[in-house]
């Protein structure tokens, strides 16, 4: 497979201020945090049910869907259709239950392992064959849990190691956007010391 550079990323979460510091948040936080490196702001754009910034120096979309999490591929298919975007140079970033705060995994295609975002996306493109970083946020131990769990903000330790991972990855921008996927996964997907191992579950 060609190995593109990206020309869309997509952070994951829900709309509102009430949902802003809750886990299911991280890819809005990477996204933001990625914006605020580049010197960007957001502006809300109707047809593509979200708030997007554009770079041109680097040639990508940022996009933050506002349709709520399980309808996220109604915003990227509606940009991704407009921009001709194919599903390859498409990077998603999302919340991973199966990670603990701390710990990144990038990866090609894939199951989308209980999120909903993620389906969701998939169906849009009508293909899984897209980029993710997942943020690890950790588990609660319990699948009954999960729902309360992703839709409540980190512990202050959790969230300093979620912050530390996303400095990381905007950090690894440098091979990402030259399309040097595979030298950026093995950066990226590293354990780090500081990040305790959580409970492996699917949500």
């Amino acid at each position: 497979m060609a190995q593109l550079p990206p020309k869309l990323i997509v952070g994951l979460g829900n709309p509102g201020p009430e949902y802003s510091e809750t886990r299911h948040n991280a890819g809005f936080w990477f996204c933001e945090r990625l914006a605020r490196e580049w010197g960007l702001g957001f502006n809300r754009e109707s047809r593509f049910h979200g708030l997007v910034a554009s770079s041109r120096t680097e040639g990508v979309q940022l996009l933050m869907p506002q349709t709520f999490m399980n309808r996220s591929g109604q915003a990227v298919g509606a940009l991704a259709r407009f921009y001709r975007i194919q599903p390859a140079e498409i990077l998603v970033v999302h919340d991973e239950l199966d990670i603990p705060p701390g710990q990144l995994r990038l990866k090609f295609g894939g199951g989308a392992g209980g999120h909903n975002g993620l389906k969701d996306i998939t169906a849009h493109c009508g293909t899984p064959d897209y980029w993710r970083l997942r943020i690890g946020i950790g588990h609660p131990g319990d699948r009954n849990e999960v729902v309360n769990f992703v839709l409540k903000p980190p512990r202050r330790e959790e969230q300093d190691l979620i912050d530390e991972s996303i400095d990381r990855a905007v950090g690894a921008w440098s091979l990402i956007g030259r399309g040097e996927w595979n030298a950026a996964t093995t950066r990226l997907n590293a354990r780090t010391t500081s990040a305790k191992p959580g409970n492996k579950k699917d949500a």
